[in-house]
């Protein structure tokens, strides 16, 4: 699917946001940051977050820096049904915008906990926290391939827009299974690309578009049925890139770990 190897894929997406983190840029939001020469024109990608299906309240409720460098696609938690006392663990938490919001459903008992990559979004993240005030939030830099999470430790698990940043999605969606308790769930907002042209996916400066790295829905159902998670479901799936007869959506998907033991395939 591409010539380039794991660590160059996310050394470009860790600089990449590095680089919007440090200069405040909105991803995509000019044609400087996407490859106008195969014709994307990406329509959600990195636009303010209440164009992402958060609510003015959500957003009013945590600091604007949260959703000023909000790089998603979607609201995560939508479907997510959430209680007090939950765990919930954000994958590629970024500033913190999913993190924060969490936090409040889980309430003091409960606890939102972000993983990601890229140091300057965590200390990015660690200042929103603060600022927001919010004593049961933690993040941990770390790659979701390998998270930095005890197993069977977290009741939900949720990601805007970053597996598909991944390299390896089934290593993602075993450790997913590996650290959800059992009857836990995953919802996560993604995008996925059928028919995507193989030059575009051999580019790596799409990877951080969220293009690139996008794998055909069908496969990535299955790579998600491969981790043993069970009942899953796509919410809800939208336009999200235009490039040539290529079909780029986003889609929320959600599933379960069943209460039985399981070896990820």
């Amino acid at each position: 699917m591409t010539t380039h190897n794991a660590e160059q894929i996310k050394a470009a997406v860790r600089e990449h946001y590095t680089g919007l983190v440090k200069s405040d840029e909105v991803c995509c939001s000019s044609s400087n940051c996407c490859d106008t020469e195969i014709n994307i024109e990406t329509s959600l990608k990195g636009e303010f977050a209440n164009q992402n299906q958060y609510t003015d309240v959500q957003l009013s409720s945590i600091p604007a820096d949260a959703v000023e460098n909000s790089f998603g696609c979607g609201n995560p938690l939508m479907y997510a049904d959430i209680c007090e006392g939950d765990v919930v663990l954000d994958l590629g938490s970024g500033s913190g915008i999913d993190v924060l919001l969490a936090a409040q459903l889980v309430g003091e008992s409960g606890r939102a906990i972000g993983i990601d990559m890229t140091p300057e979004m965590i200390k990015k993240a660690r200042k929103n926290a603060e600022a927001a005030d919010a004593k049961n939030v933690e993040f941990r830099l770390g790659e979701i391939e390998s998270m930095p999470i005890e197993s069977e430790g977290v009741d939900w698990i949720i990601s805007n827009c970053v597996i598909n940043l991944a390299p390896d999605k089934d290593s993602v969606f075993r450790e997913a299974h590996r650290v959800l308790k059992p009857g836990g769930k995953l919802l996560v907002s993604d995008i996925v690309a059928n028919h995507l042209p193989k030059r575009v996916r051999s580019m790596i400066s799409n990877w951080a578009n969220c293009i690139s790295g996008a794998l055909p829905e069908a496969q990535y159902l299955d790579a998600i049925r491969r981790a043993g998670l069970e009942e899953i479901q796509v919410f809800s799936k939208s336009a999200y890139a235009k490039i040539g007869k290529a079909e780029v959506a986003s889609i929320k998907v959600g599933a379960l770990k069943p209460n039985r033991n399981y070896t990820p395939q």
